[in-house]
Parts: C-alpha cells; structure tokens; sequence
C-alpha cells in the first residue's frame, strides 16, 4: 500500500471514529481522495493467455492473482538488478522453491 493510499486509509478511519466531530467539507474531501485512489488502483489487463497462465500460477502459489504479479515482477526485477537480490541463509525458508 502507498503512502498515500495509507495516509487516506488512516484519514478515514480517524473519521469514522469522530464522524460528529467532521466537517462536511473535510469529509467531502477525504471522500473525493479515496475514490481517486480507487479509481486509480485498477488491475493490470493482460491477454486472454496471460491471463490463463496467471490463473494457474496463482492456484499453484497459493496467492491471488494480484500477489502473483507483484511476485513475477520482484523476482524479474531482482534477476536483471533493478532491485538488490534477497540472499537466502542456511535456516531461511524456501517452501521448497530453492
């Protein structure tokens, strides 16, 4: 989750703890920025074989559909060093994936 999308998150809890307490404007507000992140956090539309394979990915990893692109992305950004690599000690877990 971003920082933004936290911070909203957190804004709107705030809220909804002290709604008595909110003005309208300031809750018109919070309302507005929360659609926005919403309406900005759609998914990724691969084709329709794209699609196939990440459904079955995803059965096999056990995650959702959005995990497991998030997981296919960080672990190709790794392989090519745009991210640094995660080092696996002796007593880590791999879940059998080493």
């Amino acid at each position: 989750m971003s920082v933004v999308a936290r911070d909203t998150a957190t804004l709107l809890e705030d809220a909804a703890d002290r709604i008595a307490d909110v003005t309208r404007p300031d809750l018109q507000i919070m309302l507005r920025r929360a659609a926005l992140l919403l309406r900005n956090s759609a998914s990724i539309v691969f084709e329709d074989d794209i699609e196939e394979a990440l459904r079955d990915l995803s059965g096999e990893f056990g995650k959702t559909r959005n995990d497991t692109v998030r997981f296919i992305v960080r672990e190709w950004m790794e392989k090519n060093t745009y991210l640094p690599f995660h080092n696996l000690d002796e007593d880590d877990d791999v879940q059998g994936n080493a």
